[in-house]
């Protein structure tokens, strides 16, 4: 699979931010954070965010070109 963003793993999984939020048991502000880069989510949410977006961790993207 290519590396994607959490935002581009989600789009391709059909889900709005609400959804998504609700799936992952964590408010809307927060995966918006998560989306901006803002703040990262812990060990428990990324296990969530591979079971709701059937994505590996390795998959996803957190940083920025510019950060790496």
């Amino acid at each position: 699979m290519m590396s994607m963003t959490l935002k581009a793993a989600r789009v391709n999984k059909g889900l709005t931010q609400e959804e998504a939020a609700k799936l992952l048991e964590i408010s809307v502000d927060t995966l918006r954070n998560y989306e901006k880069q803002k703040s990262f989510p812990d060990v428990p949410i990324l296990k969530k965010i591979e079971e709701v977006y059937g994505v590996s961790y390795d998959d996803l993207i957190f940083f920025s070109k510019e950060i790496r």
